[in-house]
């Protein structure tokens, strides 16, 4: 797994009142703990980049003052190196991730949400070489929200990855002239629970002018559907991977949370767009993911049905 070490800038004035406030109030226990960030990608069909100008990021301790790590407060790092205030999502697929916080001491308990702040100009993405403007709705004055709470441990490293699955995100201009919106569908996982799927496809499956992609669906859905909302038709994946047409034709899926899933392949990933499409699933089959180790997991045609032979 790549991880791209990003830069975290926090007055040192507020981190040591911090620190003393969390000893005077600690008592013989641990009372804070040590938190790591990340982001991944599911990649999106045809685009070059996708690139997110974060600034900062903020946390709600369930009984406490919000926290606030600013990207901003050194302008060497944000005028003189990018990273990690401009994210190339596109850039982190596959299983890598990009850390926004890197090691950050927070106090240990329960949390309720975390924002991801983002500029004014929030970003950009270019497909076939030409770049256009990536609106985000409200995402300078709210930023990105995870509601689902997350706790950090007492003592110990508490490692979370926000998976944003950019097939489900980014939304075509709606007129001409017209920006691309990110309307960002989010995952907090937590990254001790999660596992890895990979393999390959079969070229049985692989078809002339193939746009192919892995889906991975829960495990109580019998019946895969393309990407057109929850609700709509039937429920959407938990994650995608695009498979190049190269001979090839690996895939991987990281951050998969230990459990049961489906999973199935496509040869028409670039028709799946917002509208509800009739996408052709081939090679569905079942796997079971471990926390901590990688499944294998090779797609393949169908056995075929044989017919039931009435005794002689």
């Amino acid at each position: 797994m790549k991880i791209r070490t990003g830069f975290l800038v926090i007055s040192m004035i507020a981190l040591s009142g911090l620190a003393l406030m969390l000893t005077a109030c600690g008592g013989g226990g641990s009372s804070t703990g040590t938190l790591n960030l990340s982001l991944t990608d599911a990649p999106i069909d045809e685009a070059d980049e996708v690139v997110v100008h974060f600034v900062g990021v903020e946390l709600q301790p369930a009984g406490g003052e919000r926290i606030m790590f600013d990207f901003t407060a050194s302008g060497e790092m944000c005028d003189g190196d990018p990273i990690p205030c401009m994210i190339d999502l596109t850039n982190y697929t596959d299983g890598d991730r990009v850390l926004l916080l890197d090691g950050v001491t927070v106090p240990a308990g329960q949390y309720s949400w975390m924002r991801l702040i983002l500029a004014e100009d929030p970003g950009h993405i270019m497909i076939n070489g030409e770049q256009s403007p990536l609106q985000i709705p409200s995402g300078a004055q709210t930023g990105l929200k995870l509601h689902s709470g997350f706790v950090v441990a007492a003592g110990s490293v508490t490692d979370y990855t926000v998976d944003f699955d950019l097939r489900k995100s980014v939304h075509l201009p709606s007129c001409d002239g017209c920006d691309y919106k990110l309307r960002p569908t989010l995952r907090l996982i937590d990254n001790l629970e999660v596992g890895t799927l990979t393999g390959t496809v079969d070229p049985a499956l692989i078809i002339a002018e193939c746009s192919g992609a892995v889906y991975v669906f829960d495990g109580t859905v019998t019946v895969p559907d393309d990407e057109d909302g929850e609700g709509v038709g039937g429920p959407d994946p938990i994650a995608t991977a695009l498979v190049p047409n190269d001979g090839v034709y690996g895939y991987t899926v990281g951050f998969l949370v230990e459990g049961n899933y489906l999973v199935t392949f496509t040869c028409d990933a670039l028709l799946d767009t917002e509208a509800d499409e009739d996408i052709n699933f081939v090679g569905t089959d079942s796997v079971s993911i471990v926390a901590g180790e990688t499944t294998e997991h090779d797609i393949v045609p169908a056995a075929p049905v044989l017919p039931v032979l009435d005794p002689v």
